[in-house]
């Protein structure tokens, strides 16, 4: 898409980008490839979690490219709060990393996309302007996976219940936690528990509900939350 065609698809100009790796040299060659287009303009960069924080809000960027992966804590945490601050943010997350795991995370915390970093440079070009335009981009390979996850045989709604019941009172705030897409930092932060207790939590957990997966928990602990709805 032209600079022309994209200001008349959105009625403004340059679609302002922001970037976030710890690693000077990745960081730079995605200012230098995404500045090189003449619809796209990088406002700001960061190399922590917390100046990503302490930046994005102030330069109002229209989509943040955000690593998974950092050195003081991870971009899906940033993706969350940043998106908390600025509704209208599309979060495009980055990582070399093909983790099925990381990749719901980033769907709970409102991630628009998800690409691996041996995306070749006019991929990811491309996956910014679509998640600018407020449409949804995800690597195909890796959501295949996720959808696999997914069909893997498990506990089904109806039986959910049963297996809950089995919880104590703080396995079921870990997996209500674990549900939201929070990671075993923020459950840990949010529990007043240290992360190792977290993760033995979560181990009982998925033995008493008969899952081998992480994202098997989260998607009943989604189940069941809906079923819990009004009007559900």
């Amino acid at each position: 898409m032209t600079e022309t065609a994209l200001s008349t698809a959105t009625g403004k100009g340059p679609t302002r980008v922001f970037v976030l790796d710890d690693h000077e040299v990745v960081r730079c060659g995605l200012r230098d490839l995404l500045d090189a287009e003449p619809d796209l303009t990088v406002v700001g960069e960061a190399e922590s979690a917390e100046q990503a924080l302490a930046r994005g809000p102030a330069l109002r960027p229209d989509v943040a490219v955000l690593d998974v992966r950092l050195r003081d804590g991870d971009g899906i945490t940033v993706c969350r709060e940043l998106r908390a601050r600025m509704p209208g943010l599309a979060c495009l997350m980055l990582t070399s990393f093909d983790e099925e795991e990381a990749l719901l995370d980033s769907i709970m915390a409102g991630a628009a996309g998800y690409v691996l970093k041996e995306v070749k440079g006019a991929d990811l070009v491309a996956a910014v302007r679509t998640v600018a335009t407020g449409q949804s981009m995800l690597d195909p390979a890796t959501t295949a996976r996720l959808m696999h996850s997914l069909r893997v045989p498990g506990p089904a709604p109806s039986q959910g219940d049963g297996e809950l019941a089995l919880l104590s009172d703080r396995e079921r705030a870990v997996l209500d936690l674990v549900g939201e897409g929070f990671t075993n930092r923020q459950i840990s932060k949010k529990l007043y528990l240290s992360e190792k207790t977290v993760k033995n939590h979560i181990s009982r957990v998925l033995a008493k509900l008969g899952v081998e997966r992480r994202v098997q928990a989260a998607v009943i602990a989604t189940q069941a939350h809906d079923r819990q709805q009004p009007g559900r």
